[in-house]
């Protein structure tokens, strides 16, 4: 649900910039570190050889990480032809909280939007919905201006609509200050009832109001709730068996009962068996205020149990700020399985396909990516990949795919915050970078390793 940058904004958007302090670049430079590497690496079929080096460099990239201050990340790579990599590291203090592995559910951000976007797309090529349909058509009286604002608009951020995310009562339910459970259609409300950046149409600026809205247009069009209509037209079909929405109300606790009751429609859920779920973790209130922008509202903080390290436990932090903005759970395996079928054509026909692929520039500090419909166009030294990114309070998460979806990698890290200092940022995208080298069958350039200084 929150976008990364490498560049504050103006003090008069202070509630804009909460968790755009994540010090990634949105360019990603190949990198090669060497470490020690423990725990959990898992090399699937294919060439033994060359499959085991790529496995045992990004372990130690993965290890590096970790030392460097991520609470765990998980790493998966899948360069087709059934070779596979499959890395878990996590530091010893989250142990006694969870045994951190490469198959747990995780949540997903705003890679949510992916799915909803591809529901939607599935919707206008059964000509339910029209991408020039305005959003007053489905929503009336929900959005000021909503005959200026299309489908279209919604679903490539050029609407103007302001991010509800930074309302300063939903960021408090976002950090999980406050308890109170939001309802899509006020979380809309909470959006619009600031001004709008720009008039529909000229401009780009992402905002999570946007599939809010879509999630909403989807669920007046077909009659069916969103999640239902993800299990039903993707998770179902595509059989991933960790992929559900958390409900637009209540929290994701990570207990089995309660996942299988949300996983739906009628599946005999009841006898599945489901991935664990990883924990995640933010710096608490004594050490996350050097790490927030310039302008961020006095006594901004993630609730949750407090940890040794300086974190807290944010796993059942109030989610009922994402819903169709960000509030997917999935896997590693499932969102590869899902990514790829989207991109090499088995879920949109091909006029829809290449409506998504359609993109508009992003904003001035990504100047290698472009944005699609619900799907991001990245440019980087080892080629040009398509997939998304997401964060949630304790989550962030990187998943892409190559022109043809056979090839995929996601790199999951169990915080946001936590990946602001220098050198957590650096390991971070060092192994990100060598991640989606890997998976394009591209060499890694060898790079200095990060500072050894402390974070």
């Amino acid at each position: 649900m929150l976008r990364k940058t490498a560049h504050p904004r103006p003090a008069r958007q202070a509630y804009l910039t909460l968790a755009l302090a994540v010090a990634l670049t949105g360019t990603l430079t190949a990198c090669e570190a060497s470490a020690a590497a423990q725990g959990t690496a898992r090399t699937q079929a294919g060439r033994p050889g060359a499959a085991t080096a790529h496995s045992d460099r990004l372990a130690a990239l993965a290890q590096q990480d970790v030392d460097a201050g991520a609470p765990g990340v998980v790493v998966r790579v899948d360069k087709g032809a059934g070779q596979v990599i499959e890395i878990a590291r996590q530091a010893p203090w989250t142990r006694a909280d969870h045994v951190l592995s490469a198959s747990d559910r995780f949540r997903m951000g705003s890679n949510t939007k992916t799915m909803v976007a591809t529901v939607v797309l599935q919707l206008v090529a059964e000509n339910r919905l029209r991408l020039t349909d305005p959003v007053e058509k489905w929503l009336p009286g929900v959005i000021p201006n909503g005959n200026a604002i299309t489908l279209r608009m919604l679903l490539n951020h050029t609407s103007g609509l302001f991010n509800y995310t930074y309302d300063p009562a939903v960021l408090k339910a976002f950090t999980g200050q406050d308890t109170r459970q939001w309802t899509p259609t006020e979380l809309i409300a909470a959006g619009v009832r600031h001004d709008p950046l720009f008039a529909p149409g000229t401009n780009y600026s992402y905002s999570n109001t946007n599939y809010i809205a879509l999630g909403l247009v989807a669920e007046k069009a077909t009659g069916d709730s969103l999640g239902e209509l993800i299990q039903q037209r993707i998770a179902g079909p595509l059989h991933l068996k960790n992929t559900y929405l958390v409900p637009d109300t209540g929290t994701e606790t990570g207990s089995e009962a309660e996942a299988e009751a949300r996983s739906g429609s009628g599946s005999g859920s009841g006898s599945l068996k489901r991935s664990a779920f990883a924990h995640g973790y933010e710096p608490d209130a004594a050490h996350i205020g050097p790490l927030l922008p310039p302008g961020t509202p006095a006594g901004t903080a993630f609730a949750g149990p407090a940890r040794s390290a300086g974190y807290v436990d944010t796993t059942s932090v109030n989610a009922s700020t994402q819903w169709a903005a960000g509030g997917i759970v999935s896997t590693a395996q499932d969102w590869a399985r899902f990514s790829g079928a989207l991109i090499s054509g088995k879920l949109l026909p091909p006029a829809q396909l290449k409506e998504m692929r359609t993109t508009v520039a992003e904003e001035s500090e990504f100047p290698n990516r472009r944005y699609g419909l619900g799907l991001e166009q990245v440019v980087t030294p080892c080629g040009t990949v398509w997939g998304h990114s997401g964060q949630v309070p304790g989550y962030s998460s990187e998943n892409y795919t190559d022109a043809t979806g056979r090839r995929t990698v996601s790199v999951l890290t169990s915080t946001i915050f936590g990946l602001v200092p220098p050198r957590t940022a650096a390991a971070n995208q060092a192994l990100v970078d060598a991640a989606v080298c890997t998976m394009l069958d591209k060499p890694i350039p060898a790079t200095p390793a990060p500072s050894p200084t402390t974070s």
